[in-house]
């Protein structure tokens, strides 16, 4: 019987693959031939069966709503580390650049729109959760010389909830939580001890959703395609892309002036391997000085922080 439940559950693994109506019928088949020939019992059948209906659900599209439910239930939990800065101003600024570059993307729209907060720490970090819950550190802002620079910041933001990076990342985490559910259903068997590890394994996997997203960061590629969105999104709108290149800049003097090991500094690329890379993207805009009415309310907002 054991091995039976495990050549199952890698037969299984393996079929995800090929998609859930295969799965399905595997399943059924599988469990079908391992009652009649009394390997299982209709018992141990059943849990693979609902195991596997678990797979199938995790490889189903996100609805907007689920991402939007996703989406907050992250950025709560981030925001239980970092405090929201309690100003209404700044917050209200932050949030009409951000709506307004938001609108020209290529993701203009998300299940009761974006959401904009500063986090009150000095930190220099930010956070993409799905459906448009972006968050952007003081610390971070205190980079930007000017609008265009802050508007560089938001648009990458914008660009990773643009190519759903965030909802990508928990989709493999729901994947891990229904196998685990296959590992928990399969081993209903088992007593005391090893039981209570598999089922803390489950209850970890659910976790480890947001620890992706907080702690390892995305990959570097990603990073540069959220690089080229915000370089595409400034140019829809009027901003001038190298404010991206002058924020990036101005963020790798203010990281090796403070020795930064946290933030952006553990979960992206570096700043000078980001100018790198968007180098080509940018050769053949001028740089243009930033206009007066911007320079005067960005001003105020930064005096507000």
């Amino acid at each position: 019987m054991k091995y039976f439940l495990i050549y199952t559950t890698i037969f299984l693994i393996m079929l995800t693959i090929c998609g859930c109506a295969l799965l399905q019928v595997a399943s059924d088949v599988g469990t079908a031939v391992g009652e009649a020939t009394g390997t299982i019992t209709p018992t141990q059948a059943e849990s693979i069966k609902k195991s596997v209906s678990a797979v199938s659900k995790a490889i189903e599209d996100i609805t907007p709503e689920q991402e939007y439910y996703i989406g907050r239930a992250v950025a709560a939990t981030i925001l239980s580390s970092y405090k929201p800065l309690n100003n209404p101003e700044a917050n209200r600024y932050l949030n009409i650049l951000g709506q307004a570059l938001a609108s020209v993307s290529d993701k203009p729209e998300t299940f009761k729109g974006y959401h904009f907060l500063i986090m009150d720490t000095d930190e220099i970090n930010a956070f993409a959760a799905p459906s448009g819950f972006i968050l952007i550190s003081k610390g971070l802002i205190k980079c930007c010389n000017n609008e265009t620079e802050l508007a560089a910041v938001i648009a990458h933001e914008i660009g990773h909830v643009q190519y759903n990076h965030g909802l990508k990342a928990i989709k493999k985490g729901r994947i891990t939580s229904a196998l685990t559910t296959l590992g928990i259903e399969a081993g209903k068997n088992l007593g005391g001890e090893k039981l209570a590890e598999v089922t803390q394994a489950f209850e970890g996997s659910i976790s480890d959703i947001t620890s992706t997203l907080v702690n390892k960061g995305y990959a570097r590629a990603l990073e540069l395609e959220a690089d080229s969105a915000a370089i595409s999104i400034m140019k829809r709108i009027g901003y001038n892309p190298r404010g991206l290149e002058r924020m990036l800049k101005e963020m790798d003097k203010k990281m090796a002036q403070s020795h930064e090991q946290k933030g952006f500094a553990a979960t992206h690329p570096s700043p000078k391997q980001r100018l790198k890379e968007i180098a080509p993207l940018l050769a053949s805009i001028p740089d243009t000085l930033e206009p007066a009415g911007t320079r005067e309310r960005f001003k105020k907002f930064l005096n507000s922080l």
